[in-house]
């Protein structure tokens, strides 16, 4: 007699019949082993290692003076003039060494750089977690065709977890409702498949890394 039984059937019925018998899991430890292998570099290192290779550009300052005269031989070079900053402990430490810039959104339009601070570094992959818990709101990290990001060391963390616990530790009544993990500039891959910087946001991210460990 035939054998009338599609193909489909026969695999279906096959997964039936494995679901019905009991086995051990083959891996019974799997979920408390650790994704990645332990970090064996200081997180600075590992961060400016991974930004770099997702186009970011890292500039580590040994005190806020050096971020100044790094970020004065920049806006140089570039020939920036339209430079925004939003947050008041940034306003501070500008002012005091009489960088120019915008502390409104007047012109915004026209605006060629966003300064702003962040809630975390993620060194595992070169990440910078930023909210609209700050001053600095949300446009001012996507708008500008330029984001500069100032960050102390002591914001550096190794995974996304580690940055949510500190941001759950910060907001603890209630979290900001925007959250960006950023990864570099904004790029795109879907016109003609050529790779786009700037096409959605930034095109291009820079992060100056202030150290204040003591």
């Amino acid at each position: 007699m035939a054998d009338n039984t599609t193909s489909k059937e026969k695999l279906l019925k096959k997964i039936r019949k494995a679901l019905l018998e009991k086995r051990d899991n083959p891996y019974p430890n799997l979920e408390e082993l650790p994704l990645y292998a332990p970090a064996d570099e200081a997180l600075e290192v590992i961060f400016a290692e991974q930004l770099t290779q997702v186009a970011g550009k890292f500039v580590f300052c040994e005190d806020e003076l050096q971020f100044i005269e790094s970020l004065l031989i920049l806006t140089d070079e570039r020939s920036w003039r339209k430079i925004y900053c939003w947050e008041k402990p940034l306003q501070d430490i500008l002012s005091t060494y009489e960088f120019p810039f915008y502390s409104t959104d007047t012109g915004f339009l026209q605006a060629e750089v966003g300064i702003t601070l962040c809630e975390s570094l993620i060194a595992r992959n070169g990440s910078v977690l930023v909210s609209n818990g700050s001053q600095a709101g949300r446009r001012l990290s996507i708008y500008p065709h330029y984001h500069i990001v100032v960050a102390y060391t002591s914001q550096l963390v190794l995974d996304l977890k580690d940055a949510f616990k500190r941001l759950k530790e910060k907001y603890p009544e209630q979290l900001p409702t925007m959250i960006s993990n950023v990864t570099g500039p904004s790029r795109t891959a879907d016109i003609e498949k050529t790779l786009v910087l700037g096409a959605h946001g930034p095109k291009e991210l820079i992060v100056f890394l202030i150290d204040d460990k003591v």
